[in-house]
């Protein structure tokens, strides 16, 4: 026998936990089950993965000699936007996902995401159908008061009080000096996104959704995403997040179905990441190809089903949703 310690093999959530999640994931089916949503499966490994710069990746061998990688997926999309443009129709998911080098009270390395894509679906009509699910959700199970929508620019002048589209770095610096984030300058020079992501984090969300569902909408073209241009305003694009308590729950996009805009947007993705020293990932071309075949027009959004845990029964941390979260996997 072994002199060694006991190991701490015990869950770090209740057996209640287990069962409200397993009451959000009935709920969720029976939601789309009742719209006539497919519920389909994809490859938690691929070839290929994210450009992202904010989205560090796990990596496995793919062979064994070790001459070939596979990528655990950040999440569903590029496999599901395959599907849809094999004609699919609108389909959901519901899967791990993995994202290296997120660790702490509202992240896990491995998390749980609903992602789903409505075909013929605008904007509006997909945080409608977002709102009206998390309602189903939080029925019975916490009550909130009625959703909050805002665009990012409404978020901004409300919250941080400049505008995030014609403000200068000028009025980044004198914003950030105001409110006691004195590093900003030195951590943001004079990226524009990164001036965005930071005040936005530390002066806007803290008060979105308090109490209630906030959606954000219509965000800076130069941030990140995969989705399409406001045909109103190119210095925006279709894109929608929610909150809750200040939390992040979800993201989505009117997607983004033009394969030259894709492959730019690739292009600059991978040039940010050589600039900051990071890995290159090769484009995801079977993605590329499938929107040159034909993605039609649909709206999705993935959410994160360990943080609606979290908010929906107002605990602490993600750890508290996880039967074994990375600490004790």
């Amino acid at each position: 026998m072994s002199n060694r310690a006991p190991s701490d093999w015990r869950p770090s959530c209740p057996p209640a936990m287990l069962h409200r999640r397993a009451e959000l994931l009935r709920k969720i089916r029976q939601f789309f089950a009742e719209r006539e949503v497919l519920e389909v499966e994809t490859p938690l490994l691929s070839h290929g993965t994210v450009t992202d710069p904010h989205l560090s990746v796990f990596s496995v061998c793919g062979s064994g000699d070790g001459s070939s990688r596979l990528f655990l997926q950040t999440s569903p999309e590029f496999a599901m936007k395959r599907l849809l443009a094999a004609g699919s129709g609108s389909i959901y998911q519901i899967c791990k996902a993995f994202r290296k080098d997120e660790s702490g009270r509202f992240h896990n390395p491995e998390f749980t995401l609903l992602e789903w894509y409505r075909v013929g679906f605008g904007l509006a009509e997909l945080i409608e159908e977002t709102d009206a699910l998390l309602q189903v959700l939080s029925e019975n199970v916490r009550p909130l008061a009625p959703s909050e929508h805002l665009s990012y620019r409404e978020s901004f002048l409300r919250h941080a009080g400049i505008d995030p589209l014609d403000a200068g770095f000028a009025d980044f610096v004198g914003c950030a000096a105001s409110h006691g984030l004195q590093e900003a300058e030195a951590i943001c020079g004079t990226d524009r996104s990164i001036w965005l992501d930071l005040l936005f984090s530390h002066l806007v969300q803290p008060h979105l959704g308090q109490g209630r569902f906030t959606f954000v909408r219509d965000f800076p073209a130069i941030l990140p995403s995969l989705a399409r241009f406001k045909p109103d305003d190119k210095r925006l694009v279709e894109r929608v997040e929610v909150f809750l308590d200040g939390m992040e729950l979800g993201n989505g996009f009117f997607e983004l179905n033009d394969p030259l805009e894709q492959e730019c947007r690739f292009d600059r993705d991978i040039a940010a990441r050589i600039d900051a020293g990071l890995p290159a990932p090769e484009k995801d071309y079977r993605l590329l190809d499938a929107l040159k075949a034909g993605l039609p027009d649909c709206a999705g959004i993935a959410l994160g089903i360990d943080r609606l845990l979290l908010g929906l029964h107002r605990l602490d941390a993600i750890a508290d949703t996880l039967a074994f979260p990375l600490a004790k996997a």
